[in-house]
């Protein structure tokens, strides 16, 4: 015989049935708003033919930021974005913290290729061809910017590898590169300060070459162990297909010469320049990379989303050729160093910007730079936007 159910245990029995159907719901509900966010990250540009390491995925950031080139990271997370021959000067919210931008602020249209940008005290430091601003409290101030504070005024002027990529070092020193203003050429006759990369006090002052023979570096970085800084060179046209290389190097000391114009690599004599100073006199690079791949940014890990087997290790962007007959580049390759910074392997992260069957191309990395959760953001000034690369171990292991 069937026990009948007092009235306290109905309450109960339905109050669990009530219950398991709310969180049913609320589980439907939290699956909707996971299918919703991820619809939010369908892209316009073809994702799906970036081929990425196992575990790693990519999204984009941001989509239609036309020229992106430099980014720099404010502290309060905006991110701002420098142009070449777009002349302008992006800031870029993430308001809800999903790592997309939310809005996209136009900051200054007025500037000749403002492509190095760099953040310092709550400043946002912006390269112009010769000389260097300083937007004061920026991130208080985007919807309207103050009139910028001219830092120094007296670099070159020459527009041929003029655009700059700054950076602040661990020594709080703004470091400033000035390319060499031609294809092939021994320009420090007339200003010394012609392929170099130079360094300077925040405010201007006390400005001193670091390197030498240096004909245009358009990324650099500090080893986050040593502090040693280590740059990208772009190697000169009109030797073939397959020499110079373009060249990875570190500067151990203060005034080092890296070779330009006389020698490439590190036995290349230049045809033009080479007889007049040997190789042997001359700081050989970390790692020759391949010809015409123009390498721009270079970055070390930062944060800990990436395994360990990537950490201290060289990332760079590879802008890609322009004038090769057939193109190399478009791609993140990875150099790998031991614990003395001699390279081991030079190789793939990330390719498929560029199509190799037709030769066809939808991207272009230029700038590197790591987010304090570890991922990484790259931007492109083709394909007109920034990609984030994520890893997650779980998606390797399910492979």
């Amino acid at each position: 015989m069937l026990k009948k159910i007092t009235f306290p245990k109905y309450l109960f029995v339905l109050s669990v049935v009530v219950l398991v159907a709310s969180c049913n719901q609320k589980k439907k509900e939290d699956a909707s708003q996971e299918t919703e966010k991820e619809l939010s990250y369908t892209s316009g540009l073809p994702l799906d033919s970036l081929n990425l390491p196992s575990g790693f995925s990519v999204h984009t950031f941001a989509e239609n930021l036309d020229g992106a080139r430099s980014m720099a990271m404010g502290d309060n997370g905006t991110l701002f974005v420098g142009t070449r021959t777009e002349n302008k000067l992006y800031a870029l919210v993430d308001e809800d913290g999903d790592y997309r931008a939310d809005r996209t602020i136009v900051l200054d249209t007025t500037l000749e290729v403002p492509n190095g940008v760099a953040f310092k005290d709550g400043a946002l430091y912006v390269a112009e061809v010769n000389r260097l601003l300083r937007y004061d409290n920026i991130e208080s101030n985007l919807e309207n910017p103050p009139e910028p504070v001219v830092v120094y005024d007296d670099y070159p002027d020459e527009f041929h590898h003029g655009w700059k990529y700054i950076a602040f070092g661990p020594d709080d020193k703004l470091y400033v590169p000035v390319g060499a203003p031609c294809n092939i050429c021994d320009s420090t006759s007339a200003d010394k300060r012609y392929a170099t990369i130079t360094r300077m006090d925040a405010d201007g002052s006390n400005r001193e070459i670091v390197a030498h023979g240096v004909r245009n570096t358009v990324g650099f970085t500090w080893h986050p162990d040593t502090d040693v800084l280590y740059f990208t060179d772009n190697g000169r046209d009109m030797m073939g297909d397959d020499i110079p290389p373009c060249e990875l190097n570190k500067v151990t000391e203060i005034g080092q010469h890296f070779g330009y114009p006389f020698c490439h690599g590190d036995t290349i004599a230049d045809p033009e320049f080479g007889d007049q100073r040997p190789c042997a006199e001359f700081i050989a690079p970390v790692q020759n990379l391949n010809a015409h791949v123009a390498p721009l940014a270079v970055k070390f890990i930062s944060g800990t989303m990436y395994p360990e087997e990537y950490k201290n290790h060289a990332f760079i962007a590879e802008h890609g050729s322009w004038n090769r007959t057939k193109k190399s580049g478009y791609r993140i390759t990875m150099v790998k160093l031991d614990d003395d910074g001699k390279a081991l392997s030079y190789e793939p992260f990330i390719d498929g910007w560029l199509n190799e069957e037709n030769q066809t191309r939808w991207g272009r990395p230029v700038d590197l730079l790591f987010l304090e959760d570890g991922s990484l953001l790259i931007s492109d000034d083709f394909g007109d936007a920034i990609y984030r690369i994520t890893y997650e171990e779980t998606a390797m292991a399910s492979n």
